[in-house]
């Protein structure tokens, strides 16, 4: 499916909040256990945006199919280059390419910023569709946290994957 994508506004946050709270109730794609509110997604939305991070819809007729953004890997100031991505997709628009599309565009806008790396840190090792798009991005695995979430009355593990951004490494930070 080619739905155009296009960076997220404040009126975007209702349908953000609804298809992020059905991985939380549905899924280990997170560890959350109870879904915020859109109050509370909107102020998420707006740290990533006062960091100068994308934040991305999915939309065709007037409706959000999928959302992703970059948000930073960890707030001490040397690891201000590395970024995580995050994809959710509507479950009614899951397999239809949503995740490759918003994906694609958010690493291409990334990769015009000073970040250098992004990681990907994936709730539960059996997100096998997870992974594998993440793998068609150029994301190689560089480990597992084992038994690092509780969710389902059962440990789950993560698995990190990374990816240089533009040069990666090979130059000097950008200031």
């Amino acid at each position: 499916m080619q739905a155009p994508i296009r960076p997220s506004t404040e009126e975007d946050v209702p349908a953000i909040t609804n298809i992020y709270a059905h991985y939380v109730h549905t899924s280990t794609a997170t560890y959350e256990l109870e879904p915020p509110t859109p109050n509370e997604m909107s102020a998420r939305r707006s740290k990533i945006l006062a960091l100068g991070l994308p934040y991305l819809v999915a939309e065709q007729e007037n409706k959000i199919l999928g959302y992703a953004y970059a948000g930073q890997y960890r707030p001490r100031p040397g690891y201000q280059f590395t970024i995580e991505d995050s994809v959710y997709i509507h479950p009614e628009h899951q397999g239809q390419g949503l995740g490759q599309s918003l994906l694609t565009a958010l690493i291409e806008i990334c990769e015009q910023g000073p970040w250098r790396q992004m990681i990907a840190v994936i709730g539960d090792t059996a997100n096998t569709a997870s992974v594998r798009l993440h793998e068609r991005h150029g994301f190689r695995s560089i480990g597992t946290l084992y038994s690092v979430g509780w969710k389902f009355n059962r440990w789950v593990d993560s698995t990190l994957m990374q990816r240089a951004l533009g040069s990666g490494n090979s130059l000097p930070a950008k200031d």
